[in-house]
């Protein structure tokens, strides 16, 4: 191979001298059909014969080559291998040193009938995302089922001036192979050429009884490799209930190191100028609030909604943050020139706060990750105010309230920009409100059904309901409510089939109330229904509202072994009210049932109050939440949750028809029962 073509983002070339050179004829000697390989295909599973990955580290670049040989026994293997796409970030060129199939025992060279088109990424762009990607979009002309596509290429990435941190710091996590394919042979080898020493961590590597290994740490110095490899292996991971092994590459160091790293960044641009200097106009407004507490919400929402959030995750751990007067100025940035901005603000109204770096993608992990600043893809502000932490993302826009009432973000682990700081792992909460305060009141008399739900949100509920009515067709919104009602009052087993609108007749909602300092959204919704009873096949008659919201079915069916149950359900509220002109059993078990559990990660009680022409419950769930539940306290909480969907979850009344004989069935029935 001698092509030598060079555009800005790719090129088509021989391999870099790290990575190695392979010949034509070696690469045929490896595509052979051994008696695993035949056992694969047989069974119609697609086959790789090798996968040879690298990864290069030095204080210069990063790079990534693999080489691999897989069939195209599936029409769908075969439809993405002619056309793909690669992502590359600003100042990444993608290398093609091989494209080739070997058909009927031939190496043929498909770079000729390859047609590759750089362009912009656009799924990276619009509402405020910048992104210096590009798309390579690579099609291969005349690829054929039963082909072995042979790929060889890389993706090197050399540092900028901004890039302050890569050049500094190496971060790499390696995952073990998907478990689709069967390999031939798999090989992975890191390459440290950097100056520092690398630290790797092996991490969910199993035995071979499938139990979880300690994890295991050792280092690699300048010039070192790390190499692991199989023969004839599929990944026996269960991907639906296990992590995948990965191994965690990172410059060896510890949380304190890098606090102390990245404060003086940061003070350096907090001390660049004061806001007296470059906001005048902003702080004769907040000079202008009294209250502390509104001086406050004035700050976070100035900071939320009047400074554009301009997003380019290649650049997050790649430059230092803004200076705020440049923030100010231009009125945008991203989430640690925000966040710098809301600290300055802060500071100049007395309230404490501090900016920490965080990462809600990979939260989980990190407590596993090794020590990396690599490690945290997002920037936001701790506010310490009355005795109480807050968090709040200076990126996120419409959000309201005092600051008690704005929304509670769920993560756990954070780095705070301090002094001699080690990993926080944050507190888990309880909501002092209700997130969801709902009445429903349904009213029966003769065949038709007067329904009315009032309905308060708070918190995060508040702020998306909000955005829900603002962006939504009140015809749609509507038919929602109307939906969830169909399964609500149990239409679905009754009249399954049946236009929801033809249903709830009259259907109307509308916003009551909305307080933004308290952060609380009232809305009501209102419809009459004819026949609004549920009748069973026997022809009996019920009135029923089941709220199957309280319901946690994520809870109920988690059967994850290695990722424990994270927490994060909202506190709840609801009185249910149905009244009807006919006379109802006062003693039927599920209408007069109660139940009241104490659980170490939410209580839940439900209180009933029943006439002898209709009935109230009185439900109230409250969660410990930003939690991750314990594996072996896990099966008492999902038994609880079990207990919450044994009928307790709403309300059901049974009709007793009138006329002497339905009473003497219905006593009949009672004493048999």
């Amino acid at each position: 191979m001698d092509h030598q073509i060079q555009v800005e983002n790719y090129k088509i070339q021989q391999p870099e001298g790290w990575a190695g050179n392979i010949g034509d004829q070696e690469i045929i000697d490896r595509i052979k059909d051994s008696e695993f390989a035949q056992k694969q295909t047989s069974e119609g599973r697609d086959y790789c014969y090798f996968l040879d990955k690298k990864y290069y580290t030095s204080n210069t670049e990063n790079s990534e080559y693999a080489c691999m040989a897989y069939t195209l026994n599936e029409p769908g293997n075969l439809e993405r291998a002619s056309a793909s796409d690669i992502i590359v970030e600003e100042n990444e060129v993608y290398q093609i040193h091989r494209i080739s199939v070997v058909r009927d025992g031939v190496l043929i060279d498909k770079i000729p009938d390859t047609k590759i088109k750089v362009l912009d990424s656009e799924n990276q762009s619009g509402g405020g995302v910048l992104s210096s990607n590009k798309k390579i979009n690579i099609t291969i002309k005349d690829l054929r089922l039963y082909d072995v596509l042979v790929l060889e290429d890389s993706r090197v990435k050399v540092f900028t001036d901004r890039d302050f941190l890569r050049k500094e710091f190496s971060k790499y996590v390696w995952v073990s192979p998907d478990n689709y394919w069967a390999y031939g042979n798999f090989k992975f080898t890191f390459i440290n050429e950097r100056e520092q020493t690398i630290a790797y961590k092996k991490t969910y590597f199993r035995d071979e009884k499938g139990n979880v290994l300690e994890p295991e740490v050792n280092y690699l110095k300048k010039g070192e490799q790390f190499v692991i490899e199989e023969q004839n292996y599929i990944n026996p991971v269960d991907s639906g209930r296990e992590i995948f092994p990965y191994i965690d590459f990172a410059t060896d160091s510890n949380w304190k190191d890098l606090s102390n790293y990245i404060v003086p960044i940061y003070e350096d641009i907090f001390n660049k100028a004061s806001l007296k200097d470059f906001a005048p106009n902003l702080i004769e407004k907040l000079d202008a609030i009294s209250n502390l507490d509104e001086k406050l919400q004035f700050a976070i929402e100035y900071v939320q909604n009047h400074i554009y959030y301009t997003y380019n995750a290649d650049e997050m751990n790649g430059h230092k943050p803004q200076e705020p007067s440049v923030t100010y100025e231009n009125k945008q940035g991203d989430c640690k020139a925000k966040s710098v901005l809301l600290k300055v603000i802060l500071d100049y109204i007395g309230v404490e706060a501090s900016v920490i770096l965080v990462n809600f993608n990979t939260d989980y992990y990190i407590k596993y990750y090794l020590p990396s600043l690599l490690s945290f893809n997002h920037a936001v502000v701790k506010i310490n105010y009355k005795g109480h932490e807050y968090f709040v993302d200076a990126t996120i826009r419409d959000e309201f309230g005092l600051i008690e009432y704005r929304g509670f973000m769920y993560f756990m682990h954070y780095l705070e920009v301090k002094k001699d700081q080690e990993l926080q792992v944050r507190k888990s909460f309880k909501y002092p409100y209700y997130c969801i305060d709902e009445k429903v009141n349904i009213n029966v008399q003769g065949t038709t059904g007067k329904l009315n739900l009032e309905t308060v949100y708070k918190g995060n509920r508040a702020n998306a309901m909000r955005r829900y009515f603002k962006v939504t067709n009140k015809r749609e919104i509507i038919d929602s409510w109307n939906s969830f009602l169909f399964y609500a009052l149990n239409y679905s087993n009754d009249r399954n089939g049946t236009d929801v609108r033809n249903i709830f007749e009259e259907a109307a909602i509308d916003v009551i109330s909305d307080d933004k300092k308290l952060n609380e959204l009232k809305i009501q919704y209102t419809a009459t229904i004819e026949n609004p009873y549920y009748v069973d096949p026997q022809k009996n008659r019920f009135l029923m509202y089941f709220d199957r919201n309280v319901v946690k079915t994520g809870a109920r069916d988690f059967m994850h072994k290695d990722l424990p149950f994270w927490h994060n359900y909202d506190s709840e509220k609801y009185e249910i009210n149905l009244y009807t002109d006919q006379k109802i059993d006062v003693e039927e078990k599920y209408t007069v049932q109660e139940s009241s559990i104490n659980n170490p990660y939410f209580d839940f009680k439900s209180r009933k109050k029943v006439s002898k022409n209709g009935a109230s419950v009185y439900i109230e769930y409250n969660p410990l939440v930003n939690i991750e539940i314990p594996q072996s306290e896990f099966e008492k909480f999902r038994a609880d949750h079990h207990t919450v969907a044994d009928s307790n979850f709403g309300l059901g009344i049974d009709i007793i028809e009138p006329g002497l004989m339905n009473r003497l069935k219905f006593s009949f029935k009672k004493r048999f029962k």
